[in-house]
């Protein structure tokens, strides 16, 4: 069966089209056209249909079905765009990427696939060695197993998001902030280890968080990235002298700004001064409104601009969920009104992608193609995954999202199939 997507406009990461028409067959994008030039190929021709474009100039609805051979998705007013992809997220439906099995994941790629995103990195916390290395080993399997893109997961179904890749967040990170991770399993930074660590992840890390001030920071810093493995600065105490020579040995980037980072001081820029200051350097930002108030969000934008902010929800197994207590790695977290708590201090979020989207645009008057390349363009560009995540090209898996023109998801696509339509604000 072929189903045909339309909307106002399509985004696809370089430049917007009005009226597209995206045609799609076997879960893949199979043409690419426009109601103001021709026509791509009538997918029910010959089988006693009118065309697409004559079907949807006369039906409101956003969804139009076409009996036995086809399906029409018409969403008026909103834009198509990229599916999102999320490098800082830790769990979701209530399970843990430290669970490292099939179907943990696979819960997660389900939730995460009705809010819009169709790739993420799982995301570690901070563990005893052998617990690290075990789940480690476990996510790899997973990656392994799901293949490459255009391999579906069993265990997730062909409507899920997939895990691409692993970002391993500690342990070798600050004490003095640390957040919610567990003072007793941080460690200085250890080359032998991460290359246990790396082993172990049979070379699916993709992503570190590291503070460079720590000894060894520098050194690892420039290990990892000769094997290939992105290095983001965060959880971290560091002077803007120490965060400058991460940034020489290799860092690309910064996990979570402002949360669990030095301080801002006239005299003392520390490590955030850097992140905001530094043009080439990429950023994270957690754009919920509780780890950072709306205005920071704004500052945030006005630093690193378009080309080098990145999304992300740093979600945890509460997302999704109703209040109540759940796990971060080994950690209870009391959840309350969307605020996730462990010990006095937030551990984690329930945020979703969408809704970072979507409040970015209101916290920052950021217009909605600028704000979809930090959740698209950006997150895979930093980490180098542009082929694994693939874009709205003739070829590629069909995963995409509809968004209105205030950034809300009214749509999202994964192989093909609409996971979610609502009716667009």
């Amino acid at each position: 069966m072929r189903t045909v997507v339309t909307a106002a406009r399509l985004w696809n990461g370089r430049e917007a089209v009005a009226n597209p028409i995206i045609e799609i067959e076997d879960g893949r994008i199979a043409a690419i056209g426009s109601r103001g030039s021709a026509e791509p190929p009538d997918p029910l021709a010959g089988r006693g249909f009118q065309s697409p474009a004559s079907i949807l100039s006369q039906h409101g609805a956003q969804a139009v079905v076409i009996e036995g051979d086809g399906e029409i998705f018409h969403y008026p007013g909103a834009t198509l765009a990229p599916a999102f992809f999320d490098i800082h997220i830790h769990g979701a439906a209530g399970h843990d990427v430290m669970e490292a099995t099939p179907e943990a994941l696979g819960a997660m790629g389900r939730f995460l696939a009705s809010r819009g995103t169709a790739h993420f990195l799982a995301t570690t916390v901070t563990a005893p060695v052998d617990e690290t290395l075990r789940a480690l080993e476990g996510l790899a399997g997973i990656i392994e197993r799901w293949g490459e893109r255009t391999e579906l997961a069993s265990a997730a179904g062909d409507c899920a998001a997939r895990t691409i890749g692993i970002h391993l967040e500690g342990p070798f990170l600050s004490h003095l902030k640390r957040g919610m991770q567990p003072e007793e399993h941080l460690l200085e930074p250890d080359i032998a280890l991460f290359d246990r660590f790396f082993e172990a992840s049979r070379g699916q890390i993709r992503l570190m968080t590291l503070a460079p001030e720590l000894e060894g920071a520098v050194e690892l810093t420039r290990h990892a990235t000769a094997r290939g493995v992105r290095v983001s600065m965060g959880h971290s105490n560091a002077t803007a002298a120490e965060t400058g020579a991460a940034i020489a040995a290799g860092a690309v980037s910064a996990t979570h700004t402002f949360n669990a980072m030095r301080a801002l001081d006239h005299q003392e820029p520390g490590i955030l001064g850097v992140v905001l200051a530094d043009d080439a350097l990429y950023a994270e930002l957690i754009c919920d409104g509780i780890h950072s108030k709306p205005e920071m969000a704004k500052l945030w934008w006005r630093a690193k601009g378009p080309e080098r902010g990145i999304l992300v929800t740093d979600a945890m197994s509460a997302a999704g969920m109703p209040d109540g207590e759940y796990k971060l790695g080994g950690f209870a977290v009391q959840v309350s009104e969307g605020r996730a708590m462990a010990r006095g201090v937030l551990a984690g979020s329930v945020l979703t992608l969408d809704r970072a989207l979507e409040n970015f645009v209101a916290f920052t008057g950021a217009t909605v193609d600028e704000t979809l390349r930090l959740v698209t363009t950006n997150p895979e560009t930093m980490t180098g995954m542009s082929d694994r995540v693939g874009a709205i090209a003739v070829g590629e898996p069909a995963n995409f999202v509809a968004v209105d023109t205030k950034g809300k998801l009214v749509a999202s696509m994964v192989n093909g199939k609409v996971v979610v339509s609502v009716t667009a604000a």
